[in-house]
């Protein structure tokens, strides 16, 4: 399945304006065989986990959209983009949040006998990260561990240096924990700079396991509120996001419609 659209057939055409179109693998099962295939193969690869405040930055932000549209694995990470990918014909279409898929992948790298990298965050949480994966998945080798200073330019020549020291670790999955859009963009320059490298982008997810962030309970997430419980941790900081995210969808949902029309 490798740079190929999830429903089969030649790969859509992307638009800013209609996101949908970028999510090309269904499930994790799937992007997990995925990935053991590049991982077999020596290939790159580079993963984006599309949710809906990506979405409202990739039409305001064309270098979003176009480090998007390079990534070679796109999974849906918010249930609205599942209900909106569902509504456009897309029924196989399951939630993959990208803080879950930190521990498969470790797993995998565990199996194949390959180091990983981190590149993001701070050296402290970085450091707790890789001790607590390393205790959890015996055999694990965190070959690199990068922290980037505030306010570093993913496109400018510190960010090549820092993707430099990933590839010379000799680690071949790296974990981007910068938020969006710096850790796609970072991604996708990445993949072009060293083909046999994957990316990852994961958010906040090493700072979860570090214990410097909290996730929702999952009884929360379950409910499909975790964004109503994240909000409500930090209302100053995310109310507009989440304004824009619901402003958002009557936009996307009629692209949803026109794409479940054009493929009957």
């Amino acid at each position: 399945m490798i740079g190929t659209s999830a429903s089969g057939g030649s790969a859509p055409r992307h638009d800013p304006a209609n996101p949908l179109t970028l999510v090309n693998i269904p499930d994790q099962p799937g992007l997990l065989s995925d990935i053991a295939t590049c991982l077999d193969a020596a290939q790159g690869f580079a993963i984006a986990t599309l949710n809906l405040d990506h979405a409202v930055k990739m039409r305001r932000d064309p270098r979003f959209f176009r480090a998007y549209a390079a990534h070679s694995h796109v999974v849906a990470d918010g249930n609205p983009i599942v209900w909106l990918s569902r509504l456009a014909g897309r029924p196989d279409v399951r939630l993959v949040p990208g803080s879950e898929l930190i521990e498969p992948l470790v797993g995998l790298a565990v199996a194949k006998g390959v180091p990983i990298g981190f590149l993001g965050s701070t050296e402290p949480v970085l450091a707790l990260a890789a001790e607590r994966l390393e205790v959890a998945h015996p055999g694990l080798r965190v070959a690199a561990q990068v922290a980037p200073p505030f306010g570093f330019d993913p496109e400018g020549p510190e960010a090549d240096r820092m993707l430099d020291t990933i590839a010379a670790s000799g680690a071949r999955i790296c974990f981007l924990a910068l938020g969006a859009p710096k850790q796609e963009i970072l991604a996708a320059r990445g993949l072009a700079r060293h083909p046999g490298l994957g990316f990852v982008s994961i958010g906040a997810g090493l700072d979860f396991i570090a214990g410097h962030q909290t996730r929702a309970p999952k009884w929360v997430r379950r409910l499909a509120a975790e964004w109503v419980w994240r909000m409500l941790s930090n209302p100053r900081r995310l109310a507009r996001r989440y304004l824009d995210c619901i402003l958002i969808l009557p936009s996307l949902t009629r692209h949803a419609v026109a794409l479940r029309r054009d493929q009957e």
